[in-house]
């Protein structure tokens, strides 16, 4: 038997740089995205430097640029998981770390906000018509996530999810921040959710958008106000989190999984593991004590189990280059639920030391749990194909001695 491990990544990028989408966008689009490529790199650049990652970025980048190519590049990709461990991956759009982000706004990013629907929807079915060909070199191997602008047009987007399943990607991204459109306790949904949990299409909602204009000003990022907004990074850093969850607290509490209790849902990249306790009691503890909320009606009847039970049974947590102190709450939150990510290519995972990072991490650990958090549980939960992987992970996984 192999002492080499079964790894799934549940977090990786990729994306083609974005001035080569033009292709893959219908071709009645292509006047606009000649004009809005050049706009949204200027975008791109000055958020970047806004957020204070440029110098870091760069210095990071310089001896690795080939490497990075991977985010599009498929012969470069190869070699990276290879290198890293990695049998199978979940894949997400990505936004400006490498600017290879969808056209329109499409991105990692993905938000109503400023949005032209008709140009966010060409610019996501672009990135999903590229992905489909990016996963199809090993459908085993790539399991692609679908940029989705639910909120405009609910039969636009079960049209694009049917779309998406017969072209060969099984996960679709949804925005976390809606705006003015209706939120996820809206039944207008249920049609969405509905064919989803009948194709097999698993829901994720992954960390990043966050009211920016709130923290950084109403300009950003056209306008630099770090003087006079001292302390927004702080701000962002510590609410960012709290966007990402809110989706599933409406899903919990609208009955969307009672209606629907074969529908999958991921959280993905967002401090999951000292989140989600503290999360769950305080949705249970609005489910289970009655007296203190009696005078606000009856608004648990329509649930027949707790929120915690429902995230347990319908819910995975994706912990994006999670660290030892985190992995240590595994039997709090329940260890069947925890899938790491490497997050590539991005500077905050943890590519390229990928392999010191399972050594650094992971020694002394409980190894039947590691097995699970490292990629069995993601095997599952996803119904990969264990066996044609396993083939994978006994030439290029991590060795189980990491463990010792």
């Amino acid at each position: 038997m192999s002492d080499r491990l079964l790894v799934v990544s549940t977090d990786c990028h990729a994306g083609l740089p974005i001035h080569q989408y033009k292709p893959y966008v219908e071709t009645k689009y292509h006047d606009f995205i000649d004009m809005a490529v050049d706009i949204q790199v200027d975008m791109m650049n000055k958020a970047e430097k806004q957020f204070l990652i440029k110098e870091i970025n760069d210095e990071w980048r310089a001896p690795i640029e080939q490497e990075l190519t991977g985010a599009w590049d498929y012969q470069e990709r190869k070699k990276m998981l290879a290198k890293d461990g990695i049998a199978a991956e979940i894949v997400f759009p990505d936004g400006i770390t490498e600017h290879n982000t969808p056209p329109f706004g499409a991105g990692l990013g993905l938000s109503p906000r400023d949005a032209v629907p008709e140009l966010q929807w060409a610019g996501a079915m672009a990135h999903n018509r590229w992905l489909a060909e990016l996963v199809a070199n090993d459908p085993k191997r790539h399991l692609g996530v679908a940029s989705i602008p639910l909120l405009f047009d609910v039969d636009q987007a079960i049209e694009a999810v049917r779309w998406c399943a017969e072209n060969g990607l099984k996960g679709v991204m949804l925005p976390t921040l809606w705006g003015d459109h209706a939120p996820y306790h809206d039944k207008k949904y249920d049609p969405f959710w509905e064919v989803c949990q009948d194709l097999g299409i698993f829901i994720h909602f992954h960390s990043g958008p966050a009211p920016l204009n709130e923290y950084f000003g109403p300009d950003f990022p056209n306008e630099d106000r770090s003087e006079s907004l001292p302390g927004a990074m702080g701000c962002y850093v510590s609410e960012v989190m709290f966007w990402l969850y809110r989706p599933l607290t409406f899903m919990l509490w609208g009955g969307v999984f009672e209606r629907f209790p074969k529908l999958k849902a991921m959280v993905v990249e967002g401090g999951t593991l000292f989140m989600v306790p503290s999360w769950l009691t305080l949705l249970d503890h609005n489910y289970t004590d009655v007296h203190f909320s009696a005078k606000l009606g009856d608004f648990r009847s329509h649930l027949s189990m707790a929120p915690s039970e429902y995230f347990a049974r319908n819910c995975g947590i994706g912990a994006s280059c999670v660290p030892r102190r985190d992995l240590e709450m595994k039997d709090v939150i329940g260890v069947n639920q925890i899938m790491w990510g490497s997050d590539y290519p991005h500077p905050e995972g943890t590519w390229p030391h990928t392999q010191q990072y399972y050594t650094d991490t992971f020694k002394g650990f409980p190894q039947e749990d590691g097995k699970l958090i490292l990629g069995l549980n993601a095997v599952d939960f996803y119904g990969l194909d264990g066996s044609y992987l396993r083939t994978l992970a006994d030439e290029i996984g991590p060795s189980s001695s990491i463990f010792q």
